[in-house]
């Protein structure tokens, strides 16, 4: 039976800036995103891939062996280096040991330094290195990181020399390509054609790339190791400003890089840092790899774990005070808009995680006795005042207070809430009307406004009111999704959905308690619950779907169906909780039961990190992007919040 290599495990790296280098632990690019170079010209956003992969093969006195593979038409793989692939570690960057026969190993190593806008690539002789030569050729596109690449007449290949480094810049506005390395570059410019990206079929998108190759790089690796250093818009060695032989150069920056990655003390505080990257003097949090670039939801959400639960503080202010400054009309854009962009405020919800965001970071500076700046503070409670004064007044998309004090939201044509799939026209899961977890996170940005501003609190028992006498099925034995659906008065709708648990859990203040809260928790346990997190959908539910898979249409009709949300994981152990008691003996349950499984989940998929989504039924595939900022966010919250019960 014919090998084939693992391509499910991936890895990635990322330079601070919202740009990233990535792959599969064979070696094998499997989707049009995998790089081993890339930009984000304007952060963390514009992001230009330069150098997809490479080639690279070893001769010896016993003859010539590939240590790269690629994916072609026909899902073919050639050369074959996956064979001799002996291990593969992710941590402290992605390193392939290749073993070659004859006490012969390869040692291979890539990594994108923190803050500077390159690659270093490097491989090492483990054995006897006598007569072994080393050659590589580069692939180049720079194009889209979101597009394909295809054979075309005005691609340049050719190869400027400058100062020792060489400079490839394959179209007029495309960011220069430098190269550094310790060995000698043969010019030769040719295009490899068909690469199969598995990935991208299972998505229902195009699968084929052309790439185009300059030449080749040759390195005796008999005299000294291999390096390779790859800078985007500039030579890398001068982003460190360091001097010196490119051998010299790689040893400074291989030096602090692994200074740097030590002194975080586990790899998932590695993984947290990844989403962290600079915007407008700033910073922002990434919402997921390898697509997704800074949303307001999914920062709001994942600033809880990957900032305040991890107590950095810092980087909390710089992103709470710079959207501070993009509230309209009482509403706070989903996507933070680029230069020469206007701002989509096209979400019921962002607004009110902003609130719950700024409060927790109000509870982790009072925790840390940290004092609180005057100004900073004025803004923020400013900010909340304008949501809250916004939504009661009325604001776009049909969102504003109703006369029982809850808060109504949504028109046709428009997905307002974190179930946001749509397909043209169609919205999947519209949600108009009064959905229950904004009825919660509204109940608790009165509750917090209150703390400062007491004119709120008659608001806040207005809308408690209000939600104790609507949304209660007795029925079912848990709380309507929406009620008000379609803003029709007494219409409910029963679908057996996770939001609910927010009543209960994973908010500052539970909006529900006693019986109540222990039948909502045993209603979503039971239907909900799997090891990956919860299903977004019941599954006796007719339009319950168990499997995400497809073209986008097939896709997103299942994303909110029934797919499984890691990152609802947090509100519902939060909920376990309040329910069960904060000891140590519900502690150590609930590390069995809903800890581990997300720490083995650690080790597959996107490496060191947590999946957006997984298939709604058994073995619970992850799908999606493999690496999810909100769904590690919510690991982490969990895990702290289990280990300080501990």
């Amino acid at each position: 039976m014919k090998q084939i290599p693992e391509t499910e495990n991936e890895w990635l790296e990322t330079d601070g800036f919202g740009a990233f280098a990535s792959g599969t632990s064979s070696g094998v690019r499997t989707r049009r995103y995998h790089n081993v170079l890339m930009v984000a010209k304007n952060p963390p956003s514009e992001r230009v891939i330069l150098v997809n992969g490479f080639d690279a093969w070893v001769e010896t006195p016993h003859g010539t062996l590939p240590i790269s593979t690629q994916a072609y038409q026909n899902n073919s793989f050639w050369p074959e280096g996956f064979l001799l692939n002996h291990s593969f570690a992710s941590s402290p960057w992605p390193t392939w040991i290749y073993d070659l026969g004859e006490s012969l190993q390869i040692k291979q190593e890539l990594f994108v330094p923190d803050g500077i806008q390159g690659t270093v690539i490097r491989w090492q002789v483990i054995g006897s290195a006598q007569g072994v030569k080393l050659h590589v050729k580069p692939f180049l596109s720079a194009r889209d990181y979101h597009s394909m690449h295809h054979e075309n007449d005005d691609i340049n290949l050719e190869t400027q020399k400058q100062n020792g480094e060489l400079i490839w810049k394959p179209y007029s506005d495309s960011p220069d390509i430098f190269a550094e390395s310790t060995g000698e570059f043969e010019s030769k410019p040719e295009w490899f054609r068909s690469f199969h990206y598995e990935k991208e079929a299972q998505r229902g998108l195009d699968t084929m790339e052309d790439l185009g190759c300059p030449g080749e790089f040759h390195f005796e690796l008999d005299k000294s190791e291999a390096i390779l250093l790859l800078g985007a818009d500039q030579r890398l060695s001068s982003q460190i400003n360091s001097a010196g032989s490119p051998a010299e150069r790689v040893f400074e920056i291989v030096h602090n890089a692994e200074l740097e990655r030590r002194q975080q003390i586990t790899g998932v505080e590695r993984s947290a840092q990844q989403y962290i990257v600079k915007r407008d003097g700033g910073k922002t949090i990434i919402a997921g790899y390898p697509w997704f670039t800074d949303w307001g939801r999914d920062t709001f959400i994942a600033i809880r774990g990957l900032c305040l639960a991890r107590e950095d503080h810092e980087t909390a202010k710089s992103i709470l005070v710079s959207w501070a400054d993009t509230v309209s009309e009482g509403m706070i854009p989903n996507r933070f808009p680029d230069h020469g962009e206007e701002p989509e405020y096209n979400s019921v919800d962002a607004s009110l995680w902003y609130i719950i965001a700024v409060y927790e970071y109000w509870q982790l500076l009072d925790r840390l006795e940290v004092v609180k700046d005057a100004a900073e503070t004025s803004k923020l409670e400013t900010a909340i005042e304008a949501i809250l004064e916004g939504y009661s007044n009325g604001t776009r998309h049909g969102i504003g207070k109703d006369e029982d004090g809850l808060i109504a939201a949504g028109e046709e044509g428009v997905q307002l809430t974190w179930m946001d799939a749509k397909v043209g026209d169609w919205v999947v899961t519209p949600r108009i009307g009064k959905p229950v977890e904004i009825q919660c996170m509204w109940i608790n940005a009165l509750w917090i406004a209150a703390k400062f501003s007491p004119g709120w609190k008659p608001h806040l028992e207005r809308a408690e009111q209000s939600f104790k006498e609507k949304f209660w099925n007795a029925e079912a034995s848990c709380l309507y999704d929406i009620v008000d659906e379609n803003h029709e008065a007494g219409r409910n709708d029963a679908s057996i959905r996770p939001n609910q648990i927010m009543a209960v859990g994973g908010l500052p203040y539970s909006v529900v308690d006693g019986e109540q809260a222990k039948a909502i928790l045993a209603t979503v346990e039971s239907k909900l619950l799997t090891p990956l997190g919860l299903r977004s959908l019941a599954p006796d539910d007719p339009d319950y779907k168990a499997i995400y898979s497809g073209g986008v249409l097939e896709r997103d009709g299942a994303y909110h169906q029934g797919t499984v949300w890691p990152w609802l994981i947090g509100p519902f152990v939060e909920a376990w909780f309040n329910v069960n008691g904060r000891i140590k003996e519900t502690a150590d349950e609930a590390k069995t039961r809903f800890l581990y499984p997300f720490e083995a989940h650690l080790e597959t998929s996107g490496l060191g990190h947590i999946s957006e989504i997984s298939d709604a039924s058994s073995p619970y595939t992850p799908r999606g992007c493999p690496f999810q900022a909100w769904s590690l966010s919510e690991f982490i919250r969990v895990q702290k919040l289990i280990e300080e019960l501990l």
